[in-house]
């Protein structure tokens, strides 16, 4: 039975109400953002789950943090877990579908870890499928709701599994005029494929898009020391 908290350095998230539970991808996605989003700009985070990404980044960033998320179980958890946190005031959150959801403006950064797995192997409860499955979200009404709702000037990121990445930047740019400004593929060890993609979108091209690699543990199972410097600020015993 997983753990029903998840203690970091700064924040705690209890998770025993929500489907998806602390992993590690979503964990290398809201650290890697905590030093990208741009300073006191308006922050949306889509599909809020545990709050995760929104206290991830409250712990670096200045300006206000929003987050909805449709689950009602998780959206109580949620509220318990940045009402807990140092950073409460500069966060809120929404209970709601985000494709009908009317915000009160615009956002200048807006980060979710979307339910990506179309057509792959289904989860064992309800619940589990809404959070892992884009039945009830996907990918390209999850582009649509991202440009409706984002700044002229704003960028956006996302986790994805590194063999839909391709097709998402494909889409990303043929339906919403989205550049991939930056990209980070996660892999397991020096022995695993790339099993993540982590996405930085922007509405300006760029001459050149950097791609950078982390491997999470070397071939003896002990962090490496890119993915320690990236989470030591969050997790305990790093």
């Amino acid at each position: 039975m997983p753990n029903p908290y998840f203690q970091f350095k700064q924040f705690m998230i209890r998770q025993d109400q929500c489907a998806m539970k602390v992993c590690t991808d979503a964990c290398i996605l809201g650290a890697w953002f905590a030093s990208k989003t741009p300073a006191w700009s308006q922050v949306l985070d889509i599909g809020s789950g545990t709050g995760l990404l929104m206290l991830m980044l409250a712990q670096k960033h200045k300006g206000e943090i929003r987050g909805i998320e449709l689950d009602g179980n998780a959206y109580h958890q949620l509220k318990q877990n940045i009402g807990q946190s140092p950073w409460r005031q500069m966060m809120k959150v929404y209970p709601g579908d985000v494709r009908s959801f009317s915000f009160p403006g615009k956002f200048d950064f807006i980060i979710t870890n979307p339910p990506f797995y179309e057509g792959d192997l289904q989860a064992a409860t309800d619940a589990a499928n809404l959070a892992r499955h884009s039945k009830e979200l996907t990918l390209a009404e999850l582009l649509a709701v991202i440009d409706a709702n984002l700044t002229a000037e704003g960028s956006f990121g996302i986790l994805l599994p590194y063999h839909r990445s391709a097709w998402f930047e494909e889409l990303a740019g043929s339906t919403h005029g989205f550049c991939l400004t930056e990209k980070l593929l996660v892999r397991q060890t020096p022995r695993h494929d790339f099993f993540r993609s982590i996405l930085y979108f922007s509405r300006r091209k760029e001459g050149f898009v950097p791609t950078s690699e982390l491997t999470i543990q070397n071939s003896e199972g002990v962090y490496t020391e890119d993915f320690t410097e990236l989470m030591q600020d969050y997790y305990l015993y790093l």
